[in-house]
């Protein structure tokens, strides 16, 4: 067993991150002790790691523990999924100029954390696609506790090995349609039989990344965006075809209808280098 405290420059509010986390069933969490179990994958092993808060929204700290693992590179998959390095400071200073100071003050300190398993990322994008928010998250919950395994109260999504194993009939066992069913094993195949490195796009510019993901099927826009939030981070990416920011656009410059595209790449213009960022508050401010 081995432990760290880890300081980081504020804001940053990891309650809000364990609130947003508590919405998924899959995720080991106690909001009261404002601590959550995280899963890691590290060389095809899979360790686990408790992260506690222990400071304050402007002066963030936490505890890591771990029973076992390299601890240098499970404390840098940690601070990588919850974006500790990122200067949010900054990022608040530099909206606080623009139409969204409002949204970033209500919600300051909110981060973009990304989810703890790029391959799984992609498997729930597949599995949200055209799904109700509740129905998409008990879908993914039934597949990774049919699928996965669980270590330490948290749980791991199937290996890409297991995923191309898997049959239409499986996955339909558990609501899945049949289309949706064949591009969760197309996408285990991909990544099991080496037709696709999820390591290596980490490092690969977005462009890159939509060119080698839209020749998979059932992998479209809407997908490959949602990866690059949530699976790698990106900084700079605003989903305008996503409801959710055309219905936070309509609420905030009180719009009678949806915004049109061109007003959306009007208003978006100012709000680069950091528009994951706009995507993230604007969400917020309709939940």
């Amino acid at each position: 067993m081995w432990q760290e405290s880890i300081q980081i420059e504020g804001p940053y509010n990891f309650d809000r991150v364990l609130d947003r986390l508590s919405m998924d069933p899959l995720n080991a969490l106690n909001l009261e002790k404002r601590t959550i179990t995280v899963p890691i994958k590290l060389g095809g092993e899979a360790y686990t790691a408790i992260v506690t808060a222990t400071g304050t929204t402007d002066q963030p700290s936490f505890i890591i523990e771990a029973e076992n693992g390299d601890k240098e590179l499970i404390i840098k998959r940690i601070a990588e999924v919850f974006q500790w390095e990122v200067p949010l400071k900054d990022i608040h200073e530099y909206f606080g100029k623009t139409d969204l100071n409002e949204i970033f003050e209500e919600h300051i300190g909110t981060p973009l954390i990304l989810d703890f398993d790029p391959f799984g990322c992609l498997l729930k994008c597949i599995i949200h696609q055209q799904l109700n928010m509740a129905f998409a998250i008990k879908l993914t919950e039934r597949f990774v506790k049919k699928f996965g395994y669980e270590k330490d109260g948290a749980w791991f999504y199937p290996d890409p090995e297991t995923v191309s194993a898997l049959t239409v009939e499986e996955l339909r066992e558990l609501q899945f349609s049949g289309r949706k069913a064949e591009y969760c094993i197309d996408i285990g195949k991909a990544v099991a039989e080496g037709g696709l490195d999820i390591e290596a796009l980490k490092h690969e510019e977005e462009q890159v990344i939509f060119d080698k993901l839209i020749k998979i099927r059932g992998i479209g826009a809407w997908t490959i965006q949602n990866f690059l939030l949530f699976g790698l981070g990106r900084q700079n990416l605003f989903p305008m075809a996503d409801i959710g920011i055309q219905n936070a656009l309509k609420k905030l410059y009180q719009l009678e209808r949806k915004p049109t595209l061109e007003e959306m790449e009007r208003y978006k213009t100012g709000w680069e280098p950091y528009l994951s960022y706009a995507s993230l508050y604007l969400w917020r401010s309709i939940e």
